[in-house]
């Protein structure tokens, strides 16, 4: 497998195409602030508006294909914006949750009450301390599945593809394009923030990448 979506990685394509990843909605686990990881909870309603304002702004960007993580929060919010943009919502596993191990449904200051010194280590070093959770090496790997997946999206002819993932594994995403494959530094990532990447073919060689978006929402989604 290619070890970087960098300029070469997405030299195939033929054509202009935009990246639109998202954040889910808000979640019923993201309302009582608790490390969800793969824990399968489904949106809230404040979380279907979100996936609804997004959906209304990816449709005038012409969004044409979406994928998704396939767990509640995500696929819900991949369903919202599909629909919106009047194409199908693909389920793609490469798209999960990070594991968050031994923190699963515990919120931070219950984290740091019941694993002080798991806790400790987390603060400087994220999820690579934490016992259980999947590693960084395991998820840079994961993200450049995902990207594969992406690519293949565009070769079969989309030209503005949305994906559904979750603030963990999205930090990965981005950092593929770079190569990084440390947890730091941290990418923010709000609920239904949307990170848009360029790819222009040159004719040539390497394609031309630009991070145009990062953590964009869309307006009416809420801070």
């Amino acid at each position: 497998m290619e070890t970087v979506a960098d300029s070469a990685f997405f030299s195939p394509l033929a054509e202009a195409t935009r990246f639109y990843i998202v954040r889910h909605g808000q979640s019923e686990g993201n309302a009582r602030r608790i490390f969800q990881g793969r824990l399968d909870l489904p949106l809230d309603d404040a979380g279907r508006a979100q996936a609804r304002d997004a959906g209304a702004w990816l449709a005038e960007a012409g969004v044409d294909a979406v994928l998704s993580s396939p767990l509640a929060r995500a696929a819900e919010t991949g369903r919202i914006i599909a629909k919106r943009c009047a194409v199908e919502c693909r389920l793609e596993d490469s798209l999960a949750e990070i594991d968050t191990g031994l923190f699963t449904g515990l919120g931070f200051e219950e984290s740091r009450a019941l694993h002080a010194e798991a806790f400790a280590a987390f603060e400087g070093a994220s999820w690579e301390a934490v016992p259980g959770a999947e590693k960084a090496a395991a998820l840079y790997e994961r993200a450049m599945r995902a990207w594969s997946a992406l690519r293949e999206s565009a070769l079969s002819g989309g030209r503005a593809i949305a994906c559904v993932s979750h603030g963990g594994f999205i930090q990965w995403l981005v950092r593929a394009t770079f190569g990084g494959r440390s947890w730091m530094p941290l990418v923010s990532t709000a609920n239904c923030g949307v990170f848009e990447l360029l790819v222009e073919p040159t004719g040539a060689g390497p394609a031309y990448l630009q991070w145009r978006r990062m953590n964009f929402q869309a307006p009416s989604a809420g801070p």
